[in-house]
Protein backbone atom coordinates (compact mmCIF):
# COMPACT_ATOMS: atom_id res chain seq x y z
CA UNK A 1 0.00 0.00 0.00
CA UNK A 2 1.75 3.18 -1.14
CA UNK A 3 2.47 5.63 1.02
CA UNK A 4 -0.28 9.01 1.60
CA UNK A 5 1.22 11.71 -0.42
CA UNK A 6 1.55 15.24 1.87
CA UNK A 7 -1.53 16.66 -0.70
CA UNK A 8 -3.92 14.27 -0.46
CA UNK A 9 -3.51 14.23 3.25
CA UNK A 10 -3.80 17.94 3.30
CA UNK A 11 -6.75 17.48 0.91
CA UNK A 12 -8.71 14.87 3.66
CA UNK A 13 -7.96 17.67 6.49
CA UNK A 14 -9.63 20.68 4.79
CA UNK A 15 -12.29 18.51 3.85
CA UNK A 16 -12.55 17.20 7.69
CA UNK A 17 -12.35 20.56 8.84
CA UNK A 18 -14.73 22.28 5.89
CA UNK A 19 -17.30 19.43 7.10
CA UNK A 20 -17.12 20.54 10.65
CA UNK A 21 -17.86 24.38 9.72
CA UNK A 22 -20.81 23.16 8.03
CA UNK A 23 -22.04 20.92 11.27
CA UNK A 24 -21.50 24.25 13.21
CA UNK A 25 -23.12 26.28 10.82
CA UNK A 26 -26.14 24.35 10.67
CA UNK A 27 -26.45 23.52 14.54
CA UNK A 28 -26.59 27.51 14.86
CA UNK A 29 -29.22 27.75 11.70
CA UNK A 30 -31.04 25.18 13.43
CA UNK A 31 -30.67 26.96 17.52
CA UNK A 32 -31.72 29.98 16.06
CA UNK A 33 -35.00 28.84 14.75
CA UNK A 34 -36.01 26.60 17.40
CA UNK A 35 -38.93 28.09 19.78
CA UNK A 36 -37.71 29.22 22.72
CA UNK A 37 -39.14 27.66 26.22
CA UNK A 38 -41.65 29.28 27.76
CA UNK A 39 -41.15 29.96 31.75
CA UNK A 40 -43.44 27.70 33.94
CA UNK A 41 -46.54 29.40 35.29
CA UNK A 42 -45.13 29.26 38.71
CA UNK A 43 -41.23 29.65 37.86
CA UNK A 44 -39.23 31.91 40.73
CA UNK A 45 -39.86 35.30 40.80
CA UNK A 46 -42.74 35.78 38.07
CA UNK A 47 -45.22 36.52 41.58
CA UNK A 48 -43.88 38.97 43.82
CA UNK A 49 -45.45 39.45 47.33
CA UNK A 50 -46.34 42.71 47.70
CA UNK A 51 -47.22 42.36 51.32
CA UNK A 52 -50.46 42.09 53.62
CA UNK A 53 -53.14 44.76 52.60
CA UNK A 54 -52.98 46.43 55.68
CA UNK A 55 -49.32 48.11 54.74
CA UNK A 56 -50.99 50.09 52.27
CA UNK A 57 -53.16 52.73 52.47
CA UNK A 58 -55.71 54.04 50.68
CA UNK A 59 -54.55 56.88 48.60
CA UNK A 60 -50.99 55.79 48.27
CA UNK A 61 -48.60 54.55 45.70
CA UNK A 62 -45.62 51.87 47.11
CA UNK A 63 -42.75 51.33 44.43
CA UNK A 64 -41.26 47.61 44.09
CA UNK A 65 -38.06 48.23 41.61
CA UNK A 66 -37.29 44.34 42.06
CA UNK A 67 -40.60 43.78 39.84
CA UNK A 68 -40.88 47.56 37.51
CA UNK A 69 -44.21 48.53 39.07
CA UNK A 70 -46.03 50.30 41.61
CA UNK A 71 -48.65 49.08 43.67
CA UNK A 72 -51.20 51.88 43.83
CA UNK A 73 -54.45 51.55 46.52
CA UNK A 74 -56.92 53.61 45.37
CA UNK A 75 -59.39 55.58 47.62
CA UNK A 76 -61.74 53.26 47.49
CA UNK A 77 -59.12 50.48 48.85
CA UNK A 78 -59.17 48.72 45.15
CA UNK A 79 -55.56 47.77 44.02
CA UNK A 80 -53.92 48.38 40.77
CA UNK A 81 -50.27 47.82 40.00
CA UNK A 82 -48.93 49.75 37.11
CA UNK A 83 -46.09 49.38 34.78
CA UNK A 84 -43.41 52.11 35.32
CA UNK A 85 -42.29 52.41 32.13
CA UNK A 86 -44.26 55.27 29.88
CA UNK A 87 -46.06 54.20 27.34
CA UNK A 88 -44.62 57.13 24.84
CA UNK A 89 -40.87 55.65 24.45
CA UNK A 90 -40.23 53.75 27.26
CA UNK A 91 -38.92 56.28 30.33
CA UNK A 92 -39.02 55.20 34.10
CA UNK A 93 -42.13 57.13 35.10
CA UNK A 94 -42.17 57.94 38.83
CA UNK A 95 -44.39 58.59 41.62
CA UNK A 96 -44.61 62.56 42.18
CA UNK A 97 -46.88 62.32 45.97
CA UNK A 98 -46.38 66.08 45.68
CA UNK A 99 -48.55 66.45 42.43
CA UNK A 100 -50.47 63.49 43.03
CA UNK A 101 -49.30 61.87 39.82
CA UNK A 102 -47.00 60.01 37.91
CA UNK A 103 -44.41 62.23 35.27
CA UNK A 104 -42.59 61.48 32.61
CA UNK A 105 -38.71 62.78 33.16
CA UNK A 106 -38.09 62.57 29.39
CA UNK A 107 -41.30 64.20 27.28
CA UNK A 108 -43.41 65.62 30.71
CA UNK A 109 -46.28 62.86 29.95
CA UNK A 110 -48.43 62.28 33.26
CA UNK A 111 -50.67 60.07 34.54
CA UNK A 112 -52.97 60.05 37.40
CA UNK A 113 -53.02 57.44 40.08
CA UNK A 114 -55.30 54.85 37.77
CA UNK A 115 -52.12 55.50 35.10
CA UNK A 116 -55.03 57.30 32.47
CA UNK A 117 -52.72 59.82 30.37
CA UNK A 118 -53.52 63.41 32.05
CA UNK A 119 -51.12 64.91 29.87
CA UNK A 120 -49.33 63.74 26.01
CA UNK A 121 -47.43 62.79 24.14
CA UNK A 122 -48.07 59.33 26.00
CA UNK A 123 -50.84 57.82 23.79
CA UNK A 124 -52.63 55.36 25.87
CA UNK A 125 -52.76 54.56 29.92
CA UNK A 126 -49.82 53.06 31.66
CA UNK A 127 -49.72 48.75 31.51
CA UNK A 128 -51.06 47.04 34.52
CA UNK A 129 -50.24 43.70 35.71
CA UNK A 130 -52.49 41.20 37.23
CA UNK A 131 -52.98 41.92 41.04
CA UNK A 132 -54.35 39.04 43.20
CA UNK A 133 -55.38 38.84 46.88
CA UNK A 134 -54.85 35.76 48.86
CA UNK A 135 -55.43 35.25 52.78
CA UNK A 136 -54.78 39.41 52.82
CA UNK A 137 -51.52 39.34 50.81
CA UNK A 138 -50.99 41.06 47.92
CA UNK A 139 -49.24 39.88 45.38
CA UNK A 140 -48.51 40.50 41.57
CA UNK A 141 -48.17 38.38 38.78
CA UNK A 142 -45.26 40.36 36.73
CA UNK A 143 -44.23 37.72 33.69
CA UNK A 144 -46.46 39.91 31.12
CA UNK A 145 -47.96 43.50 31.35
CA UNK A 146 -51.23 44.09 30.43
CA UNK A 147 -51.99 47.15 27.19
CA UNK A 148 -55.36 48.57 28.06
CA UNK A 149 -56.41 51.40 26.22
CA UNK A 150 -58.22 53.37 29.52
CA UNK A 151 -59.20 52.89 33.11
CA UNK A 152 -61.92 50.74 33.42
CA UNK A 153 -63.38 50.07 36.64
CA UNK A 154 -63.11 46.02 36.17
CA UNK A 155 -59.07 46.18 36.54
CA UNK A 156 -59.29 47.71 39.98
CA UNK A 157 -58.66 44.51 42.46
CA UNK A 158 -60.27 44.57 45.71
CA UNK A 159 -59.98 42.56 48.70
Amino acid sequence: MPEPSRRSFLAWAWLLLGGVALAEAAWVVVDFFKPRRRPADDAAGSVIIAGPVDRFEPGTVTAFPEGRFYLARLADGGFLALHRECTHLGCTVPWVAAENRFVCPCHASSFDITGDVLSPPAPRPLDIFPVRIENAIVKVDIRRAVKRQGFIASQVVRS
